[in-house]
């Protein structure tokens, strides 16, 4: 009889622990999606302060940039925001840059460092054995990194 309630204890056991590991992929792929959504808004706010910039300046090229980094689609953010932060390094150059401008791209790199590390805890814990044999991460996405130049002016 004792046996029974070994592999009675020993199923719970087992059972607390996959309902934790499923709780934390959840909670991890959140927080994944909300610090993405967070530096969406940021390289939004960047763009905006970047248009504002070029028409005060009268910049064309980084209007441009600034213009095609406002409208981009997922797939070509990274492209678009490389391409802003080169022209904002090229026309803008050691001129006296907008105190908007520097805070909000400082918010840009410290948002991307952010998403950065919650997509490689989520990766991590994806890669998981027991993850990965429950499937327990199959209803949400693959997160993926955001890689692109520094954004922060001096």
């Amino acid at each position: 009889m004792w046996w029974v309630i070994a592999v009675v204890a020993l199923v719970v056991a087992v059972a607390t622990y996959l309902t934790w590991l499923a709780a934390r992929v959840d909670r991890l792929h959140a927080r994944a999606a909300a610090a993405y959504a967070t530096l969406d808004a940021h390289l939004v706010r960047r763009a905006a302060a970047a248009v504002a910039l070029a028409e005060a300046a009268q910049l064309p090229m980084l209007m441009y940039a600034a213009k095609i980094a406002l409208d981009a689609q997922p797939d070509d953010r990274e492209v678009a925001e490389n391409d802003l932060t080169r022209h904002l390094r090229l026309d803008v150059g050691p001129t006296p840059v907008d105190d908007t401008l520097v805070q909000v791209s400082r918010r840009v790199a410290l948002a991307r460092q952010v998403h950065n590390d919650v997509v490689r805890d989520a990766l991590a814990v994806r890669r998981r054995g027991l993850v990965r044999l429950f499937r327990l991460a199959r209803k949400h996405p693959v997160p993926a990194y955001f890689d692109v130049d520094d954004p922060s002016l001096s």
